[in-house]
């Protein structure tokens, strides 16, 4: 092995990148980041930031990625094999490691979990969309946009409102209630863009939250008010940040959807041009541990850890 990992108790400092979100500051506090994996790769280095957790029913540790397309810093253009470094002096079981999306990867050698939708320019969005768009236009629905650090409490009170009642109304995951305070920290990232869409002068019903990273505008999350199902502004929203990303030359990723194949991830392959596969490296520190937690409990092949499955 040509490189040795270590583990650093920074916050992220170390993996910390401001001109890229997903590894900004603001974003990495925001998730409760509490360290930094490096290690020297000869010509380069990786600068992976990870939260790092205890594993219940043992003092063993590991880590995973915070959420979103973290992936690490400081990576050349030949992505290291995660077999080439030795994880040992970590100190953890595991590391789960989200990637970032596109080119090149993190680490070589990942899972493919799904497919992103992406858009590069407006030529993509289907006709259908086109006119349902227009249509809300004439009915009023207006959509505007504010930077990262020029978000009020009025604008983000609107946000969290429509975003809440999406998040009860799909039975969202634990994960996904986020609080007012995260918002906040994660708006005051000048990488990151809060979108609102009203009817008529009136309040904010749907909104969502564009961020770059990576070379690309990422759709991070999105939500629409009980009250404005029927209109689906949310198309509005899709179109602002096409137009937006085509404002700062970047292309669009929207995402998946929450489980490959869904209405979710049917309806923005509505806007898409091309896609992206979206990769997980699960890197092993210490076999013999890992091994020996995992024969405990029975889990699919595809969760990792296996330990930790539910």
């Amino acid at each position: 092995m040509s490189a040795r990992a270590s583990l650093i108790e920074d916050g992220g400092s170390e993996a910390s990148e401001p001109d890229h979100f997903f590894r900004a500051p603001e974003f990495l506090e925001a998730e409760g980041v509490t360290h930094t994996v490096a290690a020297e790769l000869g010509a380069g280095e990786l600068r992976l930031p990870v939260i790092v957790r205890e594993i219940p029913g043992s003092d063993l540790l590991d880590a995973t990625s915070p959420y979103g397309y973290p992936g690490a810093s400081g990576v050349r253009v030949t992505p290291p094999d995660p077999a080439e470094i030795d994880w040992g002096d970590t100190g953890l079981v595991s590391v789960f490691v989200r990637d970032r999306i596109g080119e090149p990867p993190s680490l070589a050698n990942g899972t493919v979990r799904s497919e992103v939708q992406l858009v590069e320019g407006e030529d993509g969005i289907r006709k259908r969309l086109r006119e349902q768009i227009r249509s809300n236009e004439r009915r009023g629905w207006l959509v505007e946009s504010r930077q990262g650090g020029d978000v009020d409490a009025a604008a983000l009170y609107g946000f969290e409102a429509a975003y809440s009642e999406t998040m009860a109304r799909t039975g969202a995951s634990e994960r996904y209630l986020f609080s007012t305070e995260y918002f906040r920290a994660i708006l005051r990232s000048r990488r990151s863009w809060l979108l609102l869409a009203s009817r008529e002068q009136g309040a904010a019903t749907a909104g969502a939250i564009a961020v770059a990273s990576d070379g690309l505008l990422h759709y991070y999350l999105g939500g629409t008010a009980d009250e404005a199902l029927e209109d689906s502004p949310m198309k509005n929203l899709f179109a602002a940040m096409i137009a937006l990303a085509g404002e700062l030359g970047l292309p669009l990723n929207l995402g998946g959807g929450v489980r490959p194949g869904d209405s979710l991830e049917s309806f923005k392959r509505g806007f898409a041009t091309t896609t992206a596969p979206f990769r997980t490296h699960e890197v092993i520190c210490d076999p013999a541990a890992y091994e020996e937690l995992s024969a405990r409990v029975e889990a699919e092949e595809s969760f990792f850890p296996a330990y930790r499955a539910p």
